[in-house]
């Protein structure tokens, strides 16, 4: 820690090198600090153990089936009640549903990377709203951010609107949470629940020194029912994303002692961003124990189902989170991972083929390329194909892979994932007058020759 009680770079790093987590998705967690903190027998006993308060954090409502039900209870040193009045602060780039700047466009639209932030940019500062659906105040739909940052954050975050999926492109980030600390890098994700507060600070981007590259990737903000894993069906038992790989943190927290001053928190609320400032750390939960929780996990842990005979599977078969809606097989959001594979199909157009979808489809790269795009979708840029919009291989894929010998094929050389959403995603004022938004997108398609050659009839 520096003289101003600031954590240093080379603090952060031998922080990440000694962390430890517990492994499980949907798991009833548990987790002290100091051994004791926990008690036993009871979530809320009289006197709870060693002065703390303890608190329950509901992500779900009392009443939603045991299943589905989202809970924690949180043994801290102050009690989250304990802060002054919140005050609106300016909302910088985040938008929130509904969003009513622009009309929904059929077109077919693709950004570039976003451009490198100001100096002392931190990860809400650097939060980019492109679009989205839905009514947040309704907890319904979802919204599709990106975020560069090039400075920790000193302030402390929480979204009551909705859960965030961190899903770093580049920089490593470690997550500080009320639970703990997560460590996530290009290649993961994160997951912080709804009313979870947490600080991010960039460990690939900061030296002693003073700041390096900048630390950029995209955000998932989902307003509707908690991810959870899909539903496997035919597939049987296993596969697809594996409970086990998930890591939640252990318990880890900050004490008066550790802050040097007040501290901001920062609080989303329908759509606005309000402050306050405490006089000490809510990062302050010594013990905890439930099911709403932060998790983070390794997208190469996928275990990828594919065709072993013909055809390229819908890219349902990709699925690694689902937010139900009420219509049974209908998502608010999935999210969707193209991950290490391999391609054997026979007498197969093997990358995705043209389509149309009822579902609204944001496509981001995290390495590599894309194999249905030669060129022009790049790491740390995203693509949105609305509701019924045709979509598919360019000219330069399709040529290629309908030419291919057709042996095996390993695809290992690039990460891609996808945000798809019931319903069309409206772009924000700030993404459709985007210098980076790409004007030509749709030359990419153009050329696709005629084949057709009909039996001509004596």
């Amino acid at each position: 820690m520096s003289g101003d009680g600031r954590i240093t770079a080379e603090a952060r790093r031998k922080t990440v090198e000694a962390l430890t987590y517990l492994t499980g998705f949907g798991n009833e967690h548990s987790s002290e600090a100091v051994p004791g903190a926990l008690p036993h027998g009871r979530n809320s006993p009289q006197r709870a153990p060693l002065g703390l308060y303890a608190e329950q954090l509901s992500g779900t409502a009392f009443t939603e089936p045991r299943a589905h039900n989202r809970r924690s209870w949180l043994y801290r040193i102050h009690p989250s009640a304990a802060h002054p009045a919140f005050t609106r602060t300016d909302n910088g780039a985040v938008r929130t549903a509904p969003f009513t700047e622009t009309v929904p466009d059929p077109n077919r639209l693709r950004w570039n990377p976003l451009p490198e932030p100001a100096p002392g940019t931190d990860f809400l500062a650097g939060l980019w709203t492109l679009g989205g659906n839905g009514d947040a105040t309704q907890r319904t739909g979802m919204a599709v951010h990106l975020y560069h940052a090039n400075s920790s954050m000193e302030r402390v975050f929480s979204d009551a609107d909705g859960e965030l999926l961190i899903v770093p492109e580049r920089g490593a980030l470690l997550l500080r949470t009320e639970f703990g600390l997560l460590h996530v890098e290009p290649g993961h994700v994160a997951l912080i629940p709804r009313g979870v507060r947490f600080r991010v600070e960039l460990l690939d981007a900061e030296s002693d020194d003073g700041p390096g590259p900048t630390a950029r990737g995209y955000v998932c903000e989902n307003y509707g029912a908690p991810f959870q894993l899909p539903d496997l069906g035919p597939i049987g038992a296993n596969g697809l994303a594996n409970a086990r790989d998930f890591r939640a943190p252990v318990a880890a927290y900050e004490d008066d002692e550790d802050t040097a001053g007040p501290v901001e928190v920062v609080n989303k609320f329908c759509g606005n961003l309000w402050t306050a400032a405490y006089d000490h750390s809510p990062l302050d939960v010594v013990a905890w124990h439930g099911n709403h929780v932060p998790y983070a996990y390794d997208l190469r842990a996928f275990n990828v189902i594919g065709t072993i005979s013909y055809d390229h599977p819908d890219p349902s078969i990709f699925t690694v989170l689902t937010s139900p809606s009420d219509t049974p097989g209908l998502a608010g959001v999935d999210f969707v991972v193209f991950a290490p594979r391999w391609l054997v199909g026979e007498d197969t157009f093997r990358p995705p083929y043209f389509h149309r979808n009822v579902m609204s489809e944001y496509m981001g790269l995290i390495e590599g390329a894309y194999d249905a795009k030669a060129e022009g979708f790049v790491p740390g840029g995203g693509s949105l194909h609305n509701m019924m919009s045709a979509h598919g291989p360019d000219r330069e894929t399709f040529d290629r892979a309908s030419a291919a010998e057709l042996r095996p094929q390993k695809i290992d050389d690039g990460l891609a994932f996808m945000f798809e959403t019931r319903w069309p995603v409206t772009a924000t004022a700030q993404a459709a007058g985007a210098e980076h938004l790409q004007h030509a997108y749709d030359d990419v398609w153009q050329g696709l020759q005629r084949h057709f050659e009909p039996v001509r009839r004596p």
